[in-house]
């Protein structure tokens, strides 16, 4: 049972995110970057940036992007985050109060690509623009063993595709990665998609669905590129999988989990009882949201911890 507080708060994201359900069903005329632009500054104004933290534009490998600076950081971290929505509703605005809490946690600066989205640009675009940022920004010098990736939803799923690009281009994988709330299996072929469907307050299958096809224009969905859990993911980076319990991609997340496993990825999965998909952006109203970010930062920093003694 969420608390008045926290209730709020998810009910006044179901309302920002209301025209992009219109927009799909063609109830609402306006363009998708319009949408896309109210969505995310209805998120700013929910989840706002939190004191302590600077925000600016740079750009990675042509990608523009957001690099978030909290007042007392490392030199030597940078984490690399991949925003989610569907890879068509997303965008870097919405996710300053998420991405400011992570880099004040983390003691480092983080890094948004605003890569380029369906139906626009669609598969593989996202991808790419998102591989050329992390490839620009390992080519600024940052040390693979202080370099930390995450994301979530397709963000969520990027994390294990980008990580399985570097390995293949010859690029330095992150010391660690954290996938939130990852949309692993665009067939939506398990369990919870039917089970859990209607119970997630924020995404029904149906809607994935829609996503799904404004994103792949053709494409199998069990691309891997698109669908990690039918990727080859031997030799990745430790990852830590957040799922919750309540969403319809609980049984691809953990299907994920399982095949990281199975091909020698040392891999962690929490499940949160209760939760929706991608709570963590209602950190600091959500206690679970507070605990699950600290999770990560803690995964990181063992992460980072044995990554030290393993270079003296």
């Amino acid at each position: 049972m969420l608390s008045r507080k926290s209730q709020d708060a998810l009910n006044g994201w179901l309302k920002v995110a209301e025209p992009i359900a219109l927009k799909l069903s063609g109830k609402n005329e306006a363009d998708w970057q319009e949408v896309r632009e109210a969505y995310m500054d209805g998120l700013d104004q929910l989840f706002p940036a939190p004191t302590g933290v600077s925000y600016a534009t740079v750009e990675l490998g042509g990608v523009s992007t957001m690099l978030v600076t909290p007042e007392n950081y490392s030199e030597d971290r940078a984490l690399f985050y991949i925003h989610g929505g569907g890879y068509v509703h997303g965008g870097v605005k919405g996710y300053r109060g998420l991405a400011g809490r992570y880099a004040t946690m983390l003691r480092s600066r983080v890094y948004l690509p605003d890569y380029r989205q369906a139906p626009e640009h669609r598969y593989p675009t996202p991808i790419e623009d998102t591989f050329s940022a992390y490839r620009a920004l390992i080519d600024t010098g940052v040390a693979p063993g202080s370099l930390m990736l995450s994301g979530d939803s397709a963000g969520g799923a990027m994390v294990v595709t980008i990580m399985r690009k570097a390995r293949d281009a010859g690029f330095a994988l992150p010391v660690a990665s954290v996938a939130i709330s990852p949309w692993a299996n665009l067939t939506h072929s398990g369990s919870s998609a039917t089970e859990r469907d209607g119970i997630d307050p924020l995404v029904s299958t149906a809607f994935l669905d829609e996503l799904a096809s404004r994103f792949l224009a053709g494409t199998l969905p069990t691309d891997p590129d698109a669908s990690p859990v039918f990727a080859d993911v031997r030799n990745l980076s430790p990852t830590l999988i957040q799922i919750g319990e309540n969403e319809v991609m609980l049984s691809d997340a953990i299907r994920l989990a399982s095949h990281l496993g199975e091909n020698r990825v040392r891999t962690s999965l929490e499940v949160w009882p209760g939760m929706f998909h991608v709570w963590h952006l209602l950190a600091g109203i959500l206690p679970e949201a507070d605990q699950a970010l600290r999770n990560a930062v803690r995964f990181y920093e063992d992460a980072l911890a044995l990554e030290a003694v393993r270079s003296t």
